[in-house]
């Protein structure tokens, strides 16, 4: 078992940025379209994470990640998940992962090069795991630095200098860390959020 974690867009961050479509950490978390080389390499039962990508307003933080539990084709993907098929928002932005149309040829909405390679290796995830609510987030963007630079015994001033272009490789001891950590920041954001609703009582 090993994983990958890489940097999406700049731009791209779930509270502050542009909407992440890709990779997708709901209910059954997928890696579509981004990333062929990352997907290429993984195989069941490895693990990819993913950091938001660079904004001005604030750090960049891990938003989760999730087990590779099958690879399969984005036609496939397509029967499978509608929900996650190309479609544009109400605000012009384009979401989903699956980048092929109904007749599997390359979605209007989707503008990349490279169409054949992309359509490989759609990754279905398990065990996904996910940095949502506003406390978590908050951890997240306190905490990723740091725990980026102990995971993987590097020093860095950014997660670009950490990671790069190509991301980085984790060994099983890197990948349990990581769950552990995210789940951590989970844990956390809980009691945070209890203590929140205790205040609010005492000061009504």
């Amino acid at each position: 078992m090993v994983g990958k974690i890489f940097i999406t867009r700049s731009g791209y961050d779930p509270e502050l940025g542009k909407d992440v479509k890709d990779p997708y950490l709901g209910p059954y978390p997928t890696l579509g379209a981004c990333r062929p080389d990352i997907r290429e390499k993984l195989t069941e039962g490895d693990h990819v994470f993913v950091v938001s990508g660079k904004v001005s307003a604030a750090p960049q933080f891990v938003m989760g990640g999730f087990q590779v539990e099958s690879k399969i084709t984005a036609m496939a993907a397509y029967r499978l998940f509608p929900h996650l098929r190309l479609r544009q928002l109400a605000d012009g932005q384009v979401s989903g992962n699956i980048i092929v149309n109904s007749s599997g040829r390359q979605h209007r909405l989707d503008d990349h090069n490279s169409f054949e390679r992309r359509i490989s290796n759609y990754l279905v995830g398990r065990k996904g795991i996910r940095i949502s609510n506003a406390y978590e987030v908050a951890i997240g963007r306190l905490e990723t630095l740091e725990a980026l630079q102990e995971i993987l015994k590097k020093k860095g001033k950014t997660p670009f200098e950490l990671l790069g272009r190509s991301g980085a490789t984790l060994n099983e001891t890197q990948v349990i860390r990581m769950r552990e950590w995210l789940e951590q920041i989970k844990h956390q954001s809980v009691e945070l959020m209890r203590r929140s609703m205790v205040g609010s009582g005492s000061a009504a």
